[in-house]
């Protein structure tokens, strides 16, 4: 349960129809297994104490007592079991009989959520709820348990753990009755079912689960009625679904023949969603909280995390991911140049990543404004770092792609400035690189004056993020069509281009973009090593981007603390990075991250493509004087207890 994560199960036992005692030893026997697996919340389906599909039957007093002793029964046998339990009975109050979710913990009865939304059938034996919340001695020994829908759950140990209950296809109304308790701050919704398997249905249920978690920015558990349900007229699957924030994190298929399904829900996840959010409470209206308590311990993760969160999860998706993050960047430099009725545009080329990126959408926008390629304007600027590697590379790139390619060699501009300020260029620090950047960017700038045209920046959301980019050098531009796009995400955008001109048979093109990836990170300031190969290697300063990106994410999107980011970091790249190199990079990030503010308040324009980003005109505000303490406080007490 530390940093918010929560263990949580769907569970279907294999019922015998109107058996309650037998159920409910299936119920208990589940339960045990659950707790054994560290699960703090478990939901089972609908009516699963008898079976949910005893039709006339329920109506029977010793159904209806049968179901009563069922649940008395579960109470009792787990009542030493750490977890709260939601099951599913007929209860009967007066002269009614109403479907039921009962919340169980610690052998006491929490509370009763009844059905709202009842079939033609189901009415034949159960009652609609009244709008308020009845209180009933369904026990019979004198403790009184409140029924209604307007209420909701809370651990008091861990307040952050609430949720609602909502039983069957009462998730398909307009209005359905967890939101309420939604609104009113339960973060979790439970849906305990009994619904047939027909065409479409799983469709449905997924479909839902997902979209009521993306708006509620919530969690969502379903589980649905399996073996062991009568199949005379309809048959039951055993689905299970849990999802999050709109993302389906452990799913059992109908017919799979499991029992139960485990995973963790973010609840720190789901909550800042919420404070970031539009995200509504003030209709919410009275909603009565039950109360009870867990110990709170350290969760064990087994749920996906994405260690490329900037890429889906299934490479199936991976083309069309790539081809719209294109489509967005060369639709949006489209449109700056209409704008600036630009005659021209302008890159510097490296045979890096990232201008390559730069160029190909570049490319893509002139072709959508049927402008010949020629109206770009590339070119490259040879220095003290580099190599002929990328100097071919670029070359390669430009001729193949038929744009305007020029060399203006910077060696004698930049000695001679290093003479006017008195710079010992054998000194190769931070002046001798910057005075190359910033070179660079001002050839650039001043050819785009002479061509009418405008200069379009190279630097990624990466290094923007660590403040990787020369100040007033490669940091500024007119427009930056990378600027939204992290490093691991350029890497695949080029891989993605590369395979494309292959499939084309542009196979010179190809290969050149392939040697590109291949190619170390580096802005090549420094003089090359004795074999004429890149020495100065961005990774060995800064560290991988794979981490950076990792750390960047989740930074951005939850406020994830640092403790959190390095739990998740060894759960899903522990196998790549080892405890130190984790924490080495962690503590790197966050220092640079605050550092480097001031040049991200000042960026030029360019089109978000994720809903994280480091603009100061929405992406991302903070002061550029925001000091780390907190933070880097954090990572020494994890640096002492790790290392």
């Amino acid at each position: 349960m530390q940093h918010g994560f929560i263990k949580v199960a769907a569970a279907t036992p294999a019922i015998r129809v109107a058996d309650s005692a037998r159920n409910t030893a299936a119920c208990v026997s589940l339960a045990h297994a659950a707790a054994g697996q560290g699960v703090k919340l478990l939901v089972f389906p609908e009516l699963c104490l008898t079976g949910a599909t005893c039709g006339d039957l329920f109506s029977h007093e010793r159904s209806v007592s049968g179901a009563r002793d069922a649940l008395i029964a579960y109470a009792a046998e787990t009542a030493d079991l750490d977890l709260v339990s939601v099951v599913g009975l007929p209860v009967a109050i007066g002269d009614k009989l109403y479907d039921c979710a009962a919340v169980v913990c610690g052998g006491t009865v929490l509370g009763l959520v009844p059905k709202t939304n009842l079939t033609p059938a189901e009415r034949r034996t159960f009652s609609a709820p009244p709008a308020e919340v009845l209180v009933t001695d369904i026990l019979g020994d004198g403790s009184f348990v409140q029924m209604g829908t307007k209420q909701f759950f809370v651990c008091s140990s861990l307040p952050s753990l609430r949720f609602a209950v909502e039983v069957g296809q009462d998730r398909n109304a307009a209005t359905p009755p967890s939101m309420q308790a939604v609104s009113a701050g339960a973060v979790m919704i439970c849906n305990p079912s009994a619904t047939p398997e027909v065409m479409g249905a799983e469709q449905s249920r997924v479909l839902i689960a997902t979209a009521r978690s993306a708006s509620s920015r919530c969690g969502y558990i379903l589980a649905e009625a399996g073996e062991g349900e009568s199949t005379t007229d309809s048959v039951y699957g055993g689905h299970h679904l849990i999802c999050e924030g709109g993302e389906v994190l452990a799913e059992v298929k109908p017919f799979a023949g499991s029992e139960m399904t485990v995973t963790e829900l973010d609840l720190e996840r789901l909550i800042h969603d919420r404070r970031v959010s539009s995200f509504d409470v003030s209709a919410c209206g009275h909603c009565i909280e039950n109360y009870f308590d867990l110990c709170v311990e350290e969760t064990e993760l087994t749920r996906p995390i994405n260690p490329h969160p900037f890429l889906p999860v299934d490479p199936a998706y991976r083309a069309s991911h790539c081809e719209r993050i294109l489509t967005i960047q060369a639709n949006g430099l489209k449109k700056r140049i209409t704008a600036a009725w630009a005659q021209k545009i302008v890159l510097g080329i490296s045979g890096g990543l990232d201008s390559t990126l730069a160029l190909l959408v570049m490319v893509r926008a002139m072709d959508l404004l049927n402008r010949p390629r020629t109206d770009i304007i590339a070119v490259t600027m040879p220095c003290f770092g580099t190599t002929s590697r990328t100097k071919n590379n670029a070359t390669t790139l430009c001729e193949e792609l038929g744009v305007d390619f020029r060399t203006v060699n910077i060696f004698d501009s930049v000695n001679q400035h290093f003479k006017d300020i008195g710079h010992d260029p054998a000194v190769r620090d931070v002046t001798y690189e910057n005075a190359q950047a910033r070179e660079r960017t001002q050839v650039i700038m001043d050819i785009a004056n002479d061509e009418g045209g405008m200069v379009v920046g190279t630097g990624d959301l990466s290094e923007l993020a660590l403040g990787w980019a020369t100040y007033n050098g490669d940091h500024m531009s007119m427009y930056s069509v990378n600027g939204g796009v992290p490093k691991t995400l350029v890497r695949e955008l080029t891989a993605y281009a590369a395979a494309s001109e292959m499939e084309k048979g542009n196979t010179k093109l190809a290969e050149a973009l392939y040697d590109i990836l291949g190619t170390p990170v580096s802005p090549e300031l420094l003089p090359a090593d004795g074999e004429g190969k890149i020495a100065q290697k961005t990774e060995d300063l800064v560290g991988p981007y794979e981490l950076h990106d990792f750390f960047l994410y989740h930074l951005l999107r939850y406020g994830f603390t640092p403790s959190k980011l390095f739990r998740m970091a060894r759960h899903t790249l522990g196998e790549t990075y080892d405890d130190a190199t984790i924490l080495k990079w962690l503590e790197t990030f966050h220092r640079r991250f605050f550092t480097q503010q001031f040049k991200r308040s000042c960026l030029p324009d360019g089109p978000a493509v994720f809903e994280v980003g480091v603009s100061p005109r929405g992406g991302w505000a903070m002061p550029s004087d925001a000091v780390s303490s907190l933070w880097m406080e954090e990572i020494r007490e994890l640096k002492e207890e790790y290392l």
